[in-house]
């Protein structure tokens, strides 16, 4: 009977996520995303199965460990994963806890992703078939093992996040751990270089055969060496932890959708002397209180740490004067979506005459006290430890710049181009998860790590040009870019903040969306691909090719070559190359937003 209903169960929800997954295809920017996405994961599959047909198990082993953290950060990353099937939604079924997660996971199971990672495991059954028939017929029960505990793994891994973001101490440790994973992803050469240097790449393989990511390819070796006893314990340990991972995973549903929120211990009213004091008491308390608002903040922080503290690893510390402009370029980005993550709370703004320029200002005012004293004192520290007295006039003149700019820029961009998200009140019990609209999120946060970080573009041709100059010219382009865009939000929030409350109470309407839908659909195929990875990589010429480089030739810190095309080449080409990839980056994220720039503007005419 419990069978047979966990059966049913599971049946109905895989229909639901394949017809919603249908439905998602209608949509052609999803498409495009999907598309991207399963292209470039088909290539990773393929490298690895190409891996284990040369023979090479060291590589091989360390490949799977990387696909199963991809598992379990990606989501981490992508606003919770794919949450198509809530668990709320059904918490007023008559099921238990282990149908429900049952169902669930079935569900999981079908997408795109599980597919690739499905195809990429393929290279166990690649490496039995090279070893005897008994490995690749062992293969076969290794794979399915394996895929259904990355799939448990990445679930597991978002529950625990969702229960730690509810905790003020969860929430500041899953902002270290994102913060440290996300540096990795961009310094981590820095560290497999040390790895390397001092001859312990084999340690990494090793570990990686320890590892449960590598127990599959653990079992398929010992068929093939005719240790069956391994065989039976390797096999044994991935569906013992499979179970483990399910029964926690179930658990931790059960407290998502049962566990009361209302059991906060009352605070004190705010208080202010004024308007403005009230206002900025208000923002200084949503950082604080606000969970997500705190995760934020220690993300950004910590990111700009990691990223610049990496390179030690090497011997490098050319980059630790600039953690605290990293940093703030990383919150401002963050923080893009001041007035979409307020939701309907917004009312409260609009019901109060005149409250529009003092309600700018506040979130302004927080932004810079929540971020400025932090990273001044990162900026200080890291410099004098760094001991490069040449960085002093660059750092101090690009952090005022920065952080003006930042703090003016997150309100310019939160009221122009907010993302309607879920209220607070209203959040699921996976706080990482904000609403459908994930991607256009996502979409602010790169565009605002560009706009932040050419606010110091003044400031830092000044400083290069003349030196300790460069500092006024900094404060000034900082307090004129935090007046000036503070401004303007006001303006905007002042005029059109209605159309913005609908927008964050409503979503887009019906027609909006069909009509951004069939501006997408006459865009070719091949150019919104082409124009998604644009988006997606154009930081990678942009930054670490060009103006990192450029900042290490201006001063004088070229010997470090490290991953940089331009200082590997002889001096005469350096320069050339380092404009070059500076203006591919620039003409990607251009083709990029320019491609979407035109469906929306077609779509918003009223013949569009």
């Amino acid at each position: 009977m419990a069978l047979g209903l966990t059966y049913a169960t599971s049946q109905t929800l895989v229909r639901m996520r394949l017809a919603a997954f249908r439905h998602a295809l209608k949509d052609q920017s999803r498409v495009s995303w999907i598309g991207t996405g399963a292209f470039l994961g088909l290539v990773l599959a393929a490298g690895t199965i190409w891996v284990a047909a040369a023979g090479d198990q060291d590589l091989l082993v360390v490949a799977l460990a990387v696909w199963m953290l991809g598992w379990v950060v990606g989501p981490l990353f992508a606003g919770g994963g794919d949450e198509t099937l809530k668990p709320e939604y059904f918490s007023m079924l008559p099921l238990t806890p282990r149908t429900l997660s049952a169902g669930l996971l079935s569900a999981a199971l079908a997408g795109v992703a599980p597919v690739i990672s499905l195809i990429a495991l393929l290279s166990l059954v690649v490496l039995g078939a090279q070893l005897s028939v008994a490995a690749a017929v062992v293969a076969l029960p290794a794979v399915v093992l394996q895929l259904l505990c990355f799939v448990l793994a990445s679930r597991l891994a978002v529950a625990v996040y969702g229960v730690l973001l509810q905790v003020r101490s969860g929430a500041v440790l899953a902002a270290v751990v994102n913060a440290f994973i996300l540096a990795f992803s961009a310094q981590g050469w820095a560290l497999i270089a040390a790895f390397v240097s001092t001859d312990v790449q084999g340690t990494m393989a090793s570990a990686a055969r320890y590892a449960p990511s590598g127990w599959g390819l653990v079992a398929v070796d010992a068929a093939g060496s005719g240790d069956w006893l391994q065989v039976l314990l390797a096999l044994a340990g991935l569906a013992l932890l499979a179970v483990v991972m399910f029964a926690a995973w179930s658990a931790l549903l059960v407290r998502r959708t049962t566990a009361s929120r209302t059991g906060r211990k009352p605070r004190r009213l705010l208080t202010g002397s004024g308007p403005r004091d009230a206002a900025a008491a208000k923002e200084l308390r949503s950082w604080t209180r606000d969970l997500l608002y705190a995760h934020r903040a220690v993300f950004a922080i910590c990111y700009g740490l990691f990223f610049c503290l990496m390179p030690l690893a090497v011997g490098w510390d050319g980059m630790l004067p600039w953690a605290g402009p990293a940093a703030l370029i990383m919150a401002g980005s963050m923080s893009a979506n001041l007035y979409g993550s307020d939701g309907t709370a917004l009312w409260t703004t609009l019901m109060t005459p005149g409250s529009a320029g003092p309600d700018v200002r506040a979130r302004q005012r927080a932004f810079l006290l929540v971020f400025g004293p932090v990273t001044i004192l990162i900026t200080v520290l890291l410099t004098w430890w760094s001991g490069s007295s040449s960085a002093w006039p660059l750092v101090l003149s690009v952090l005022p710049a920065l952080l003006g700019g930042a703090a003016g820029l997150v309100v310019a961009a939160s009221v122009f181009a907010a993302v309607p998200t879920t209220d607070a009140h209203k959040r699921s019990g996976n706080p990482l998860n904000s609403g459908e609209n994930e991607g256009e999120t996502m979409g602010i946060v790169w565009v605002m790590l560009i706009l932040v970080s050419f606010t110091a573009a003044p400031a830092l041709l000044a400083a290069l040009a003349w030196s300790w100059w460069g500092v006024p010219v900094g404060v000034a382009s900082g307090v004129l870019a935090w007046w000036y865009f503070g401004r303007v939000a006001a303006d905007r929030l002042e005029q059109r903040g209605p159309e913005l409350l609908t927008l964050l109470r409503h979503g887009r309407s019906t027609t909006e969306q069909a009509k951004q839908t069939a501006a997408l659909a006459d865009v070719p195929r091949w150019r919104r691909n082409l124009a998604n990875f644009c988006l997606g990589f154009g930081a990678i010429p942009l930054f670490p090719q060009a103006v990192v480089p450029a900042v290490f030739k201006l001063t004088g810190n070229d010997d470090t070559k490290s991953w940089f095309l331009a200082l590997h080449l002889d001096p005469a080409w350096q320069w050339p190359v380092i404009v070059l990839m500076g203006a591919l980056g620039l003409a990607m994220y251009a083709y990029g937003g320019l491609t979407y720039w035109t469906a929306k503007k077609k779509a918003s005419r009223p013949d569009g």
